[in-house]
């Protein structure tokens, strides 16, 4: 197996802590918040699903992409991730275009080095390891959410 399709396994593992979650999760979960945190189990969703998007098209040069990030601009949950099929369907887009756009990564192009504002200067493979970490991370949170959270957004 080549660099890139042993990465994307690695990848797609670490994802494994986001997606089995997704399963389970009813439309009565997304204003869940763990207070006094006020981001709720679908903004968590719908960021997961944003960040996806900007690493594929920032990162991994998936240029056509065309994503507005909300919760990365926003910079805080503003109640509307209420609607489970949309965000269900916004993160397995954003995991088919990463998916995608790191299998298009030349083997030789995972030590190159990549800057960004977001993490600054990391080589393409120290990225990988971000979003798989930041996935698990928000992952984390949301599980928390789901099971002890409160059912309103306090905003």
């Amino acid at each position: 197996m080549d660099t890139t399709h042993q990465l994307i396994a690695l990848w797609i593992e670490g994802r494994t802590r986001f997606s089995n979650q997704l399963n389970t999760i009813s439309e009565a979960d997304l204003p869940k918040t763990l207070a006094p945190a006020p981001n709720s189990a679908g903004f968590l969703i719908r960021h997961i699903g944003d960040v996806e998007l900007l690493f594929a098209k920032n990162v991994f040069n998936a240029l056509e992409v065309q994503v507005h990030a909300q919760t990365v601009i926003s910079q805080k949950d503003t109640g509307q991730w209420t609607n489970l099929q949309d965000l269900l369907n916004y993160v397995q887009k954003s995991y088919d275009v990463l998916k995608n756009s790191i299998l298009m990564q030349p083997q030789n192009s995972w030590e190159e080095i990549i800057t960004t504002k977001e993490f600054g200067t990391k080589t393409k493979i120290e990225t990988l390891g971000r979003i798989t970490t930041h996935t698990a991370y928000h992952a984390g949170q949301l599980a928390l959410i789901v099971k002890y959270g409160l059912k309103e957004l306090s905003i």
